[in-house]
């Protein structure tokens, strides 16, 4: 498991709530990879967006500055949460040892999936289970492998790693396994649908923003949180040398698609997200641009990572002479 890290960063990031009709992005072009529209320019190229006097062709004033407590992090480490960080679908697991109804079962089909565990959850609600039984659900939920070495990892060098989390789950869940886990302070911000308690003491589940991605699923583009995240740590001047996106879904093939070349893209081997990137990679050559390392145990992340740190990391990891996996 994970080691215990003092709880002092809070970094909740509950979902916005838009109104109907706002917040919608222009939809982007044709291509599958950043199909969101959001480009990322090359580490260091000026086609980042600051918020110092650069823009006027001054010097920036505040860069640097001792001011600064200490130096910003070199790297960004994405983790998805369901199949990744824990080795279940937390969905799925709240429902152990209960069969849904037909009709929940047919929602399923016809409802987005957002909408359809809404109804799950007011379904347990009114079967007796409550939100602290719900806790403990997510707390046992177990790390996938490998998951426990990387998290310490993760702290051992948190001067150098940003790490932040991007899940369809909730806040609620996911915010329970990682205290379980003694690894909450290591995730700077957490985006997740937003979940509550109603008056009846049922958990409640509601979509995470509005967007325009023909891909994602409409309570959530993956793509476009990690875009927007980007944008505001530029803005606070805090450019990552490179950024790491590990997950498993369909959904986490969007923000893969942003990625730079000397980014990297750890999808679970065997799972969609990997399945769609190769599928990409063999339909269109080169526009997926990040390195892409497979991984069955998150010790092979971070191998990669050690081998990083040392200097050897070639940024074209899991590929063979031929391009192919």
């Amino acid at each position: 498991m994970g080691p215990e890290l003092s709880r002092d960063d809070p970094g909740l990031v509950p979902g916005p709530r838009e109104p109907a009709g706002k917040g919608q992005e222009e939809p982007a072009g044709n291509s599958p990879f950043g199909i969101c529209g959001l480009e990322r320019g090359k580490a260091g190229d000026g086609g980042r967006m600051r918020r110092c006097c650069q823009g006027m062709g001054l010097p920036c004033l505040f860069k640097g500055s001792p001011t600064s407590s200490s130096p910003p992090p070199l790297f960004l480490l994405v983790f998805d949460f369901d199949e990744t960080l824990v080795d279940e679908n937390s969905d799925d697991s709240v429902l152990r040892g209960r069969a849904l109804p037909p009709a929940l079962r047919h929602d399923a089909d016809a409802a987005s999936y957002n909408q359809h565990m809404r109804r799950v959850l007011a379904w347990l609600g009114e079967q007796g289970v409550r939100p602290a039984d719900l806790k403990a659900v997510y707390e046992s939920l177990p790390l996938s492998p490998g998951v426990p070495e990387l998290l310490r990892f993760l702290s051992k060098h948190r001067q150098l790693f940003e790490v932040v989390l991007i899940s369809d789950a909730n806040v609620f869940g996911v915010e329970a396994k990682l205290e379980a886990a003694g690894a909450r302070s290591l995730f700077r911000k957490i985006f997740s649908n937003p979940a509550g308690v109603d008056r009846r003491g049922f958990l409640t589940l509601g979509p995470y923003h509005s967007h325009a991605c023909p891909r994602c699923p409409a309570n959530m583009c993956k793509g476009k949180i990690l875009g927007e995240y980007l944008r505001e740590r530029a803005r606070e001047d805090v450019e990552f040398r490179r950024v790491f996106y590990v997950g498993d879904g369909a959904n986490d093939f969007c923000p893969a698609g942003i990625l730079r070349e000397e980014d990297v893209a750890f999808p679970r081997k065997g799972y969609p997200m990997h399945r769609l990137i190769r599928e990409g990679q063999e339909e269109r050559p080169g526009e997926f641009r990040a390195a892409v390392v497979p991984w069955e145990s998150a010790v092979e992340v971070v191998r990669y990572l050690q081998e990083l740190l040392r200097g050897k990391g070639s940024g074209r990891g899991g590929e063979d002479e031929g391009g192919r996996w």
